[in-house]
C-alpha cells in the first residue's frame, strides 16, 4: 500500500467539502459543486468517489463516517473518524489503495490542492519530517 500517513489526511481534506454533493450526485448537485468548488476539482472528486463508493457501501462504519463528515465537513472529530475508517479500508485492499493513490497523484498534478480548515489547522504540501509546526 502507498504511504497512507500523507495520502489519507490529504484525501479527506480534499473530499470533505464535496461529500454533501457526492452523496446527492444529481445534476443540480453537480452543477452547484462545480460552481462552488471548481469544475476540475469536482471531476477529480467524482473520480475518487467513484472508486471508493462501492467499498464504502459494504462497510457500515465507513458509511457512518462518510455521512457524519458530509453533515459537518468542518468538524474535526467527524474528519478524524473518516480518516480512521479510510485507513482501515485501504490497508485491507492494496489494489484499491494503489488506485486511489494514482488518482490523487493525478489530481495533485492537475493543480488540485488541499485546504487547511478549522481552528489552528495546517495544510502541508510535501514532506515535513522532522519539522515543528506551532499553531498558537
Amino acid at each position: 500500500m502507498p504511504d497512507s500517513s500523507q495520502l489519507i489526511p490529504q484525501l479527506v481534506s480534499f473530499l470533505a467539502p464535496f461529500l454533501p454533493y457526492l452523496l446527492q450526485m444529481g445534476e443540480q448537485a453537480a452543477e452547484e459543486a462545480g460552481k462552488k468548488l471548481g469544475a476540475d476539482a469536482w471531476e477529480r472528486a467524482k473520480a475518487l468517489w467513484g472508486r471508493l463508493r462501492p467499498r464504502v457501501e459494504s462497510k457500515p462504519a465507513l458509511q457512518e463516517a462518510i455521512q457524519d463528515a458530509a453533515a459537518a465537513p468542518q468538524e474535526e472529530d467527524a474528519l478524524a473518524a473518516l480518516r480512521q475508517q479510510l485507513k482501515k479500508l485501504l490497508a485491507e485492499d492494496p489494489a484499491l489503495a494503489a488506485e486511489i493513490a494514482r488518482l490523487w497523484s493525478e489530481a495533485q498534478a492537475a493543480g488540485v490542492t488541499v485546504a487547511a480548515r478549522g481552528s489552528r489547522s495546517v495544510a502541508i504540501d510535501g514532506n515535513v519530517t522532522g519539522s515543528v509546526i506551532i499553531t498558537g
